[in-house]
């Protein structure tokens, strides 16, 4: 009888509070994962304005092109048949440091572009902007290891190492 007034005045029974709290603490994870997340993408730049730069360029030139895909077969002159099976924002490990870019993974390469253009100097002694591209056909790939970071488990690596025995 005590469950039934419970019920009928509109009170919160116990089992129906811990689910509230379950589902309150999963989504607070998951907000404060997010801003982690987003606090580590803009740290590893190395300037706030220009990271935001970089991302605020690359999403407009994604919405420009109609979409990732055909970014993808732009910049890397996507043969007939070649479809793209995964596109993500990552870093790719340099000795001069993480270059921001996106990742993809087609069906006959992994490849990845720099958000934005780096400077590079020529051989006559100007300086040229480009962006930062590196494409690896399936084929040349020896193995990938996965991995993530001990101290912070949420950032994940991938090592790709290829047959000649270059690792990415």
């Amino acid at each position: 009888m005590n469950n039934q007034l419970a019920e009928s005045s509109g009170a919160i029974i116990p089992k129906q509070m811990d689910s509230m709290i379950y589902r309150m603490d999963k989504n607070r994870k998951k907000a404060d994962n997010f801003v982690d997340g987003i606090r580590e993408h803009l740290r590893l730049g190395p300037k706030f304005s220009e990271t935001v730069k970089g991302k605020l360029s690359l999403g407009a030139r994604i919405l420009q092109l109609g979409g990732v895909k055909r970014v993808f077969r732009q910049i890397f002159c996507a043969k007939e048949g070649e479809k793209l099976m995964k596109a993500s924002q990552c870093y790719l490990s340099t000795t001069a440091g993480p270059i921001a870019g996106l990742l993809f993974i087609s069906t006959q390469r992994v490849a990845f572009c720099s958000d934005r253009s780096i400077k590079f100097s020529c051989p006559n002694g100007e300086f040229v902007r480009i962006h930062y591209k590196v494409s690896i056909p399936l084929r040349k790939i020896k193995r990938a290891n996965q991995g993530k970071n001990v101290k912070k488990p949420s950032q994940k690596f991938m090592e790709i190492v290829t047959k000649d025995n270059f690792d990415f």
